[in-house]
């Protein structure tokens, strides 16, 4: 009789663990790496909140995260630009609907290693040093070294807002170094006196100089007001209106909590709009 009660016992406690398995709930985040800090922080609080939610977060870039999202592969795809026409449409050619949602803003920076003596560019003057027309340090009044042009890949939102805002859509310069990632860029920056680099606001730290640009110091004030001319939104994007668990972590992200982590982050949380 013993034996039977702690086998009845036993088979309560899987019973039990198997609910609980099944009531989990896991949601796919995949995308852009400056949206990335704000995913992993804001998912890390959610989840202390929500222990039956797991939240599972990878980067790659926006044009890997919205096309997962195309694939149905992702319940969120992170993302530093807006979506293109080609890939709306194959989003609903697939039976995807995208909901994009601004979940914060950022300045994009910049920047050079510590022992540059440049503290300042204009738009003109990095179109001219990301298209291969300025070269040497000393045209824009630093030393006489050449510059090494460090560059986001062609899958980075980042990339893509940089082309827009600085290029107006020229092509960056074949000798440029291409770097899958915002802390790719920081560590080779950080590494080579001759660089020039640019990241999102949340990647700022001591190994790198960001530069002005315009004169205009890059800041929240400054990428909200526009002054700083090299600003942009960034986004979550879901299939359609956010569902169950998806939406429980959006709303979270879009709350008072998750806006201050967004700030917390670095990058500039909606209530400075």
């Amino acid at each position: 009789m013993k034996k039977m009660r702690l086998f009845c016992a036993g088979l309560l406690g899987l019973l039990m663990t198997a609910n609980v398995a099944v009531a989990a709930s896991t949601i796919v985040v995949k995308g852009s790496t400056t949206v990335l800090p704000i995913a992993q922080a804001t998912a890390e609080a959610y989840m202390k909140s929500k222990p039956d939610v797991n939240i599972s977060i990878s980067g790659g870039g926006s044009g890997e995260g919205i096309k997962a999202m195309i694939d149905k592969s992702t319940d969120i795809a992170n993302s530093s630009r807006d979506l293109k026409s080609e890939e709306i449409t194959r989003a609903e050619q697939n039976g995807v609907h995208p909901n994009v949602i601004t979940v914060a803003f950022d300045a994009i920076l910049p920047i050079v290693n510590p022992r540059n003596k440049v503290n300042n560019l204009t738009v003109d003057q990095l179109a001219q040093i990301y298209k291969g027309e300025v070269t040497n340090w000393k045209e824009v009044g630093g030393d006489d070294l050449q510059i090494v042009v460090i560059s986001r890949d062609s899958s980075s939102g980042t990339f893509e807002s940089w082309g827009e805002l600085v290029l107006h859509k020229a092509k960056v310069t074949p000798k440029a170094q291409m770097q899958a990632s915002n802390g790719a860029i920081v560590q080779a920056v950080s590494k080579n006196k001759y660089a020039i680099g640019y990241i999102g606001l949340g990647y700022i730290n001591k190994s790198i100089k960001p530069l002005m640009v315009n004169g205009v110091k890059p800041s929240a004030k400054t990428a909200i007001s526009k002054e700083y001319p090299i600003s942009r939104p960034l986004y979550m994007i879901t299939n359609g209106d956010p569902q169950g668990a998806t939406a429980g972590y959006i709303k979270f992200v879009l709350g008072k909590k998750g806006q201050q982590i967004v700030e917390e982050t670095g990058f500039v949380p909606l209530k400075n709009k």
